[in-house]
């Protein structure tokens, strides 16, 4: 998978990239992440990429023409499954979008800064939008880092072992079951008994419980779902 980034801040995001399972993903092949910083492609020496809104009011808005650019200028080297522009008021991140995208070969992420980026881009060029959750950040980038994330980690062969992925929190509309590690009393607290007794169909049937309970009392809106 290739994915693409335009920003105007890349440097945010090379620790996202630059460690962990992401990196051993670029390091396998499996993932390439290039981030492109926007300024390459700014109106003038002064390296303009934004401006005052229309109308008045505060806040400065990222520019049609250097977005438009830059986005011609990709698109020349490959075509793109998605041109995805992360947004506040775009529709809710989850697990099932995450499997959506890592099916997909080449991804375009635009991150907004300031006030955004200006409409026209988002009308003509932008295919899918994505919010992380109802709150605002200073810029997109640190959203694309978690999108990139939950996306690259299930790319066939990125994790050690690929099943460990479809027993994730949401991959069936239920949060996770808990775990447990050594030793198996710390501090008085046990590990239950299941768990040790080597029977992995009874396990299987406690963690598909646990899991079914904790979403009852944590996330009911899941179940509805």
């Amino acid at each position: 998978m290739h994915i693409d980034i335009i920003t105007v801040v890349p440097e945010l995001l090379d620790s996202p990239f630059g460690h962990s399972i992401m990196k051993r993903a670029q390091e396998k092949g499996l993932l390439t992440v290039a981030c492109h910083n926007l300024r390459k492609w700014a109106i003038n020496k002064h390296m303009q990429v934004d401006d005052y809104q229309f109308g008045g009011g505060a806040g400065m808005v990222m520019m049609p023409e250097p977005l438009a650019n830059a986005i011609d200028e990709l698109q020349t080297d490959r075509k793109y499954d998605q041109i995805i522009y992360m947004t506040p008021d775009g529709p809710r991140f989850n697990q099932q979008r995450a499997n959506q995208l890592s099916m997909m070969e080449n991804l375009l992420i635009i991150c907004g800064h300031y006030k955004g980026i200006d409409e026209r881009i988002r009308q003509q060029y932008v295919t899918m939008e994505i919010s992380i959750g109802d709150y605002v950040l200073s810029g997109g980038e640190l959203a694309a880092a978690v999108v990139v994330d939950a996306v690259g980690r299930l790319i066939p062969g990125v994790l050690n072992d690929e099943t460990s992925a479809l027993f994730d929190s949401f991959q069936d509309n239920l949060l996770a079951p808990p775990v447990y590690t050594r030793p198996a009393d710390f501090r008085g607290s046990k590990v239950p008994e299941i768990l040790t007794q080597g029977d992995p169909k009874k396990v299987e049937e406690w963690r598909y419980e646990q899991s079914l309970q904790r979403t009852r009392e944590r996330r009911p809106d899941l179940l509805d779902e």
